[in-house]
């Protein structure tokens, strides 16, 4: 056990992303798919380090959700301030992205290892979502079968909550 109560292994995970976030403003995780759901990534230390929400990225091609969660990152430290429900077409040569607050009860899943910088769990997290290519979203009708399984919307009731689709957001 170390000085912070944690196994040797969570206190050496805990020490790398406390380095990376201190050396690079994040750590990057990267959750590879398996046969119960889609690959994710996500950051930790953002939140720390620059009082922006940390962020999570579901679904996306191998590479691409790393891309997505530093360059939102690098964006945020240099000051852009992101609007939850706002579609924003600069992340990926003109593929829709648009941010929703990741649900509390997502964390453990989602961010686990990012309990180990915020014990308490208290931190803002979003949700960069991906429009297809053709711009359908997970939760239209229209959007290709599997799609909202593929990228699921980390809110409580699993559909956006900070906007109304086709009202005040995509």
């Amino acid at each position: 056990m170390t000085v912070h109560g944690l196994p040797d292994e969570h206190e050496e995970l805990r020490q790398w992303l406390f380095a990376q976030a201190e050396e690079h403003g994040n750590a990057t995780v990267e959750v590879a798919g398996d046969e119960f759901g889609a690959g994710y990534v996500f950051t930790v230390g953002a939140w720390r380090r620059f009082g922006v929400a940390e962020a999570v990225a579901v679904g996306l091609p191998d590479g691409m959700g790393r891309v997505l969660v530093n360059a939102y990152v690098a964006r945020a430290r240099a000051g852009e301030r992101f609007v939850l429900g706002r579609t924003y077409v600069d992340f990926f040569q003109e593929t829709p992205v648009v941010l929703e607050r990741v649900s509390r009860g997502h964390y453990p899943e989602f961010f686990g290892s990012a309990l180990l910088l915020y014990p308490s769990g208290d931190f803002p997290a979003v949700q960069l979502i991906v429009a297809t290519p053709q711009g359908a979203w997970p939760w239209q009708p229209d959007a290709p079968a599997g799609f909202a399984e593929w990228q699921p919307v980390l809110t409580a009731s699993g559909a956006p909550e900070s906007w109304t689709p086709g009202a005040d957001g995509p």
